[in-house]
């Protein structure tokens, strides 16, 4: 089933960012923690968070393999194949 335009997952919202959103906000805490200056308290926080971004990033990568498999299904491929790259370089 699709969901509905305009649904909730189809908008980014403060509470559910884009993945775009979620990716670049996990790479600034990525990047503050490898500094290595944040006070323990601070660092265990931005870690959670971290976490947090982490997995609404693999959530929308699983809906996003979910969508391919319908599409395709729907052109009668019923098989993905895995991505393999030309290298004829």
């Amino acid at each position: 089933m699709r969901p509905k335009e305009g649904s909730v997952s189809d908008k980014a919202t403060p509470a559910n960012p884009s993945f775009e959103q979620t990716i670049s906000e996990l790479e600034a805490i990525v990047n503050e923690m490898e500094q290595g200056d944040l006070p323990l308290h601070e660092a265990l926080q931005k870690f959670e968070r971290g976490i947090e971004l982490s997995r609404l990033s693999q959530k929308a990568l699983v809906e996003a393999e979910q969508k391919v498999r319908i599409l395709t299904e729907q052109n009668g491929d019923s098989q993905l194949q895995d991505f393999a790259a030309d290298n004829e370089d």
